[in-house]
């Protein structure tokens, strides 16, 4: 039985979770934009959305050694899993679990907001309640979530999500609809010369950036990720971005 999955620094058991440790939520965790505000502030404010197992969280305490992280869903039984991940991990002082829905969740002002939402629409539901609930979006709709996430950033914070490249459009023009300005974006494709499949895209709000005299949209950072090489084994390139997490 495949319990969890060994990173170098930690160790993520995911038997109780519906969703399992997942490319997605590495690449998130890996590629969510931090750099900025390690140099503007001094204590940090993260919140992963939707945490199933904690990966991400896990992922963000390693990169950020100064922030405080708050973790929620839905599933009982995750946010247990998560906990006793967290516990286990070299950071259980700085990260914190909860059993609550983004739209009930009382604080505010982060500086950085992730998410590997749910986003099947419409279709073929699993028969287990968990399951179906970490991979369909009724309990948070893309709206929800980029809404949500909007009036809980702090002035000059981030929201990044990972999405299958067909919902890109639905949530850019959500986030434009609520003051967000699109800053990065990456496609990634599995293998050369195959269409990329999902996209991660981080965005900050836009009266930020029309106070500070940053770039427009339409200079948003735009990168490209192939996941394997010719041969079937890891990229150069994805090695590189998961170079502190994987062994």
């Amino acid at each position: 039985m495949n319990i969890g999955f060994q990173f170098k620094q930690f160790f993520v058991r995911h038997d109780r979770c519906a969703m399992k440790v997942g490319t997605d939520g590495v690449l998130l965790g890996a590629w969510a934009p931090t750099s900025k505000l390690k140099i503007k502030n001094a204590k940090l404010r993260i919140l992963d959305i939707g945490t199933g197992s904690g990966l991400i969280a896990m992922m963000l305490a390693q990169r950020c050694p100064e922030a405080q992280i708050d973790a929620i869903d839905i599933d009982p039984e995750a946010v247990d899993q998560a906990r006793e991940n967290f516990q286990n991990s070299p950071w259980p002082d700085r990260l914190h679990a909860s059993h609550c829905a983004l739209q009930d969740l009382s604080d505010s002002a982060f500086n950085l907001i992730v998410s590997n939402p749910p986003y099947f629409v419409d279709s073929l539901k699993a028969p287990d309640a968990a399951r179906c609930a970490a991979r369909h979006n009724d309990t948070l709709p893309f709206a929800t979530l980029i809404e949500e996430s909007a009036r809980r950033l702090n002035p000059d914070g981030t929201l990044a999500v990972i999405v299958p490249c067909d919902a890109e459009q639905e949530l850019q023009t959500l986030a434009a609809a609520h003051g967000l300005q699109c800053t990065h974006r990456c496609y990634v494709q599995p293998k050369p010369g195959r269409p990329a499949k999902r996209v991660l895209l981080a965005w900050q709000q836009s009266l930020f950036f029309e106070q500070s005299g940053l770039y427009s949209m339409s200079e948003a950072v735009c990168e490209h990720l192939t996941l394997e090489d010719d041969h079937g084994g890891r990229s150069d390139e994805y090695k590189q971005l998961t170079k502190d997490f994987y062994l």
